[in-house]
Protein backbone atom coordinates (compact mmCIF):
# COMPACT_ATOMS: atom_id res chain seq x y z
CA UNK A 1 0.00 0.00 0.00
CA UNK A 2 1.37 3.40 -0.97
CA UNK A 3 1.73 6.10 1.67
CA UNK A 4 -0.38 9.24 1.16
CA UNK A 5 1.91 12.19 0.39
CA UNK A 6 0.78 14.26 3.38
CA UNK A 7 0.59 11.51 5.99
CA UNK A 8 3.35 12.93 8.20
CA UNK A 9 1.75 16.38 8.02
CA UNK A 10 -1.65 14.88 8.89
CA UNK A 11 -0.17 13.05 11.90
CA UNK A 12 1.57 16.24 13.06
CA UNK A 13 -1.68 18.21 12.71
CA UNK A 14 -3.62 15.54 14.62
CA UNK A 15 -0.97 15.57 17.36
CA UNK A 16 -1.30 19.36 17.64
CA UNK A 17 -5.09 19.02 17.85
CA UNK A 18 -4.72 16.37 20.56
CA UNK A 19 -2.31 18.54 22.52
CA UNK A 20 -4.84 21.37 22.29
CA UNK A 21 -7.62 19.13 23.65
CA UNK A 22 -5.40 17.88 26.49
CA UNK A 23 -4.12 21.35 27.39
CA UNK A 24 -7.64 22.74 27.32
CA UNK A 25 -8.81 20.04 29.73
CA UNK A 26 -6.02 20.99 32.12
CA UNK A 27 -6.43 24.75 31.87
CA UNK A 28 -10.22 24.69 32.36
CA UNK A 29 -9.69 23.22 35.81
CA UNK A 30 -6.95 25.48 37.16
CA UNK A 31 -4.15 22.93 37.50
CA UNK A 32 -1.74 24.58 39.97
CA UNK A 33 1.46 23.50 38.20
CA UNK A 34 3.08 24.14 34.84
CA UNK A 35 3.11 21.57 32.03
CA UNK A 36 6.79 20.91 32.76
CA UNK A 37 6.05 20.30 36.43
CA UNK A 38 3.23 17.93 35.45
CA UNK A 39 5.68 16.07 33.24
CA UNK A 40 8.09 15.78 36.18
CA UNK A 41 5.34 14.33 38.38
CA UNK A 42 4.33 11.86 35.68
CA UNK A 43 7.95 10.76 35.24
CA UNK A 44 8.43 10.30 38.97
CA UNK A 45 5.25 8.25 39.28
CA UNK A 46 6.10 6.10 36.24
CA UNK A 47 9.77 5.61 37.21
CA UNK A 48 9.90 4.46 40.84
CA UNK A 49 13.12 5.09 42.75
CA UNK A 50 14.03 8.08 40.58
CA UNK A 51 16.66 10.46 41.86
CA UNK A 52 17.44 13.97 40.57
CA UNK A 53 20.16 12.75 38.22
CA UNK A 54 17.86 10.15 36.64
CA UNK A 55 15.09 12.75 36.38
CA UNK A 56 17.52 15.10 34.61
CA UNK A 57 18.31 12.32 32.12
CA UNK A 58 14.61 11.65 31.50
CA UNK A 59 13.96 15.36 30.94
CA UNK A 60 17.20 15.83 28.98
CA UNK A 61 18.25 18.74 31.21
CA UNK A 62 21.15 19.38 33.55
CA UNK A 63 20.73 18.12 37.13
CA UNK A 64 20.57 21.64 38.58
CA UNK A 65 17.51 22.42 36.43
CA UNK A 66 15.83 19.18 37.52
CA UNK A 67 16.63 20.00 41.13
CA UNK A 68 15.02 23.47 40.83
CA UNK A 69 11.89 21.87 39.36
CA UNK A 70 11.82 19.50 42.32
CA UNK A 71 12.30 22.42 44.74
CA UNK A 72 9.16 24.09 43.35
CA UNK A 73 7.12 20.90 43.51
CA UNK A 74 8.32 20.20 47.03
CA UNK A 75 7.39 23.75 48.09
CA UNK A 76 3.77 23.24 47.02
CA UNK A 77 3.54 19.80 48.65
CA UNK A 78 3.53 17.65 45.51
CA UNK A 79 6.95 16.05 45.91
CA UNK A 80 9.03 14.59 48.73
CA UNK A 81 12.71 13.82 48.80
CA UNK A 82 13.55 10.78 50.91
CA UNK A 83 16.77 8.98 51.70
CA UNK A 84 17.13 5.63 49.97
CA UNK A 85 17.00 2.96 52.70
CA UNK A 86 19.74 0.97 50.92
CA UNK A 87 22.10 3.93 50.55
CA UNK A 88 21.38 6.98 52.68
CA UNK A 89 23.56 9.12 50.38
CA UNK A 90 20.98 8.60 47.62
CA UNK A 91 17.87 10.78 47.65
CA UNK A 92 14.76 9.42 45.96
CA UNK A 93 11.92 11.52 44.61
CA UNK A 94 8.40 10.56 45.60
CA UNK A 95 5.10 12.05 44.52
CA UNK A 96 2.90 12.93 47.48
CA UNK A 97 -0.70 11.81 47.89
CA UNK A 98 -1.75 15.30 46.73
CA UNK A 99 0.29 14.85 43.54
CA UNK A 100 -1.23 11.44 42.88
CA UNK A 101 -4.72 12.90 43.35
CA UNK A 102 -3.89 15.78 41.02
CA UNK A 103 -2.58 13.41 38.34
CA UNK A 104 -5.55 11.07 38.68
CA UNK A 105 -8.03 13.96 38.35
CA UNK A 106 -6.14 15.47 35.43
CA UNK A 107 -6.00 12.11 33.66
CA UNK A 108 -9.76 11.72 34.09
CA UNK A 109 -10.44 15.24 32.74
CA UNK A 110 -8.17 14.59 29.77
CA UNK A 111 -9.83 11.25 29.02
CA UNK A 112 -13.25 12.92 29.15
CA UNK A 113 -12.09 15.71 26.80
CA UNK A 114 -10.68 13.19 24.31
CA UNK A 115 -13.87 11.11 24.56
CA UNK A 116 -15.95 14.16 23.61
CA UNK A 117 -13.93 14.45 20.39
CA UNK A 118 -14.07 10.70 19.72
CA UNK A 119 -17.85 10.73 20.16
CA UNK A 120 -18.05 13.05 17.14
CA UNK A 121 -16.45 10.34 15.00
CA UNK A 122 -18.25 7.30 13.53
CA UNK A 123 -17.59 4.00 15.36
CA UNK A 124 -15.84 2.51 12.33
CA UNK A 125 -13.40 5.43 12.20
CA UNK A 126 -12.77 5.16 15.95
CA UNK A 127 -11.85 1.50 15.49
CA UNK A 128 -9.53 2.32 12.58
CA UNK A 129 -7.93 5.06 14.68
CA UNK A 130 -7.35 2.60 17.52
CA UNK A 131 -5.60 0.15 15.20
CA UNK A 132 -3.52 2.93 13.65
CA UNK A 133 -2.48 4.33 17.04
CA UNK A 134 -1.46 0.90 18.31
CA UNK A 135 0.61 0.31 15.16
CA UNK A 136 2.15 3.79 15.44
CA UNK A 137 3.08 3.18 19.08
CA UNK A 138 4.68 -0.14 18.21
CA UNK A 139 6.66 1.38 15.33
CA UNK A 140 7.80 4.26 17.54
CA UNK A 141 8.91 1.83 20.26
CA UNK A 142 11.04 -0.08 17.76
CA UNK A 143 13.00 3.06 16.93
CA UNK A 144 13.18 4.45 20.47
CA UNK A 145 16.09 2.42 21.86
CA UNK A 146 18.83 3.45 19.40
CA UNK A 147 17.81 7.12 19.55
CA UNK A 148 17.89 7.07 23.35
CA UNK A 149 21.35 5.50 23.31
CA UNK A 150 22.63 8.12 20.86
CA UNK A 151 21.24 11.03 22.88
CA UNK A 152 22.75 9.62 26.09
CA UNK A 153 26.14 9.42 24.38
CA UNK A 154 25.87 13.03 23.27
CA UNK A 155 24.93 14.25 26.78
CA UNK A 156 27.89 12.49 28.40
CA UNK A 157 30.41 13.49 25.73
Amino acid sequence: MERPPNLAAAVAAAAEALIGVLDSAASRHAVPVSPTQLRVLLLIVSHPNTNVNRLAELLDVVPSSASRLCDRLEAVGLLRRVADPRDRREVRLLATAAAETLLRELTERRHQAVQVVLDRMPNRVQHELLLALVAFGQAAALGAAPADADSAAVRTA
